[in-house]
């Protein structure tokens, strides 16, 4: 496997290669992998820092070449393997932008039951103190307190930076002891110190 791209003779080479991989010689195909795909990957390596991506485009970029080396137009093969090699990291990218997208975009799901119970009556007290503080920090708390996530799961759940996650959880805590005192004066419902 080559690191830098061939030059000069080897075009006539690559194209009888081509016309040979058109014919279905997997030899063909193994010579050209051979020669185009070192400076294929060290290309693709600059463009996306996620190794098996690359890994998987170079292989998609000759598995198409495999398909289509009889729509191969007489040009320079190595301009044609990087426009297949530069088109399948594009669509890898957006491939994984968008999985990136519903993991991050969770849809808005029926209220559970541990939300009915928090936002509602059935605790009395300490249903009304969470309705009273802000929706950020009445998230934080249940992420850590009632579904029993971590700092770091929970950053990543609602978007936000773990420092942010730990401040919020402190604020709510103290704005949930604070409620509860408004709304029964003289106890201390949640006890300990916030």
């Amino acid at each position: 496997m080559r690191l830098m791209r061939p030059t000069g003779g080897d075009r006539d080479d690559d194209a009888a290669l081509l016309r040979n991989v058109a014919r279905g010689d997997a030899g063909a195909l193994a010579a050209l992998y051979d020669r185009h795909a070192g400076w294929l990957h060290a290309r693709l390596t600059r463009r996306c820092a996620d190794p098996e991506t690359v890994r998987e485009v170079l292989q998609d970029t000759f598995v198409t070449v495999w398909r289509s080396a009889g729509s191969h137009r007489g040009g320079e093969a190595g301009g044609w393997l990087w426009v297949i090699a530069a088109r399948r990291l594009i669509d890898a990218q957006r491939v994984l932008a968008r999985e990136d997208r519903v993991v991050h975009e969770p849809a808005a799901p029926a209220p559970s039951a541990e939300e009915r119970v928090l936002a509602g009556l059935e605790y009395g007290d300490v249903g009304a103190a969470l309705d009273r503080i802000s929706p950020e920090l009445r998230e934080v708390l249940r992420a850590t307190v009632v579904d029993g996530l971590t700092t770091r799961e929970t950053a990543r759940l609602l978007g936000i930076p773990e420092g942010t996650v730990k401040t919020r959880a402190m604020r709510a805590r103290r704005e949930l002891r604070a409620a509860l005192r408004q709304l029964a004066p003289g106890t201390d419902a949640l006890g300990g110190t916030a």
